[in-house]
């Protein structure tokens, strides 16, 4: 499942008219102003539309400041044709959801290559930008399997879900989660997939393992909520969830609402709002040559039913 939730299609529309200035010719601004161009990773995914609702509104907040937000659709390509147009369009500085860490690279490169700052928000790519805002991915991936072998006691098996295979997301939880399994022995990873970050297909792969290794695995770690969401969904309607520990990241809208009804047993919150805001400000203070820190990282949390209210309000 793809599709936005409601309380961003405001944004998603916001989005599409945005996305219409994304010409080569040279961005319209008043004297004095800066223009800003934002490349979101994939408006689709509840998280990502967080974050990027997030840049947008608090560039309204910014006097003098001026975003202009295209959606890349998770297509690497599509995202690198995006940013050699805020280059075209003389824009003051980019901000970077990389859809990839290797295929968004040149994305970056460009962009230093023509003397504009560019800021990566959420993941990194090969070649580094001017900065970076986000959070740690391998810590998300210790703590998601830190609960695991709690709740496991250090011994059972485990099925770890990806996300898109190559993206510092995925290649950094994986890592996270692997040196957690590494100094726990009682732990097995059973199997471990792809779902590319979507709730269908996450659900899709959950029936098939299933099938394949039913009684082997007592726990499910995907790499981001909508794959948790799905696998919960699939163990459900085998009548199997009171037997598997469920726990994704991010922390979306509809992960809390499970974890308040007791269907799934915990996420690990990351800060859309925090990452969206705080990659605009660096990007402005770049355009504006103030001094900018290198990179800023915002905490992972551990969000379960005992502190589920901290996360809620």
């Amino acid at each position: 499942m793809r599709s936005a939730p409601l309380h961003v299609l405001g944004t998603l529309v916001a989005a599409a008219l945005l996305s219409v200035v994304g010409c080569k010719k040279q961005a319209e601004k008043k004297p004095g102003e800066l223009v800003i161009g934002f490349s979101s990773r994939d408006m689709s995914a509840e998280y990502t539309a967080r974050l990027s609702e997030s840049v947008v509104a608090h560039g309204k907040t910014l006097p003098g400041v001026k975003v202009i937000m295209v959606d890349a659709q998770a297509d690497a390509q599509r995202q690198i044709s995006q940013v050699e147009n805020f280059i075209s369009q003389k824009v003051d500085a980019i901000v970077l959801n990389p859809c990839e860490f290797e295929a968004s690279a040149p994305a970056v490169e460009r962009a230093k290559a023509a003397g504009i700052p560019i800021v990566n928000v959420n993941q990194v790519t090969k070649a580094d930008g001017d900065a970076y805002v986000g959070s740690n991915d391998e810590d998300a991936g210790r703590i998601a399997m830190e609960a695991v072998a709690k709740k496991l006691n250090g011994k059972g098996g485990v099925l770890m879900i990806h996300g898109i295979m190559g993206t510092s997301a995925q290649l950094h939880r994986e890592k996270g989660a692997r040196e957690v399994l590494a100094r726990t022995p009682g732990l097995t990873l059973v199997d471990h997939q792809t779902a590319s970050w979507e709730r269908a297909k996450a659900m899709s792969l959950m029936e098939n393992w299933i099938q394949a290794h039913r009684g082997k695995f007592q726990a499910v770690f995907a790499h981001n909520d909508e794959m948790a969401m799905g696998a919960l969904i699939a163990l459900e309607r085998a009548g199997l969830k009171d037997q598997v520990y469920v726990i994704g990241i991010d922390a979306i809208a509809q992960a809390l609402d499970a974890v308040k009804a007791g269907r799934l047993d915990a996420t690990v919150f990351q800060d859309a709002v925090g990452q969206g805001r705080g990659s605009l400000e660096t990007a402005v203070k770049l355009a504006r040559k103030q001094p900018f820190e290198k990179q800023t990282y915002i905490p992972f949390r551990l969000v379960t039913r005992e502190n589920l209210s901290e996360f809620t309000k």
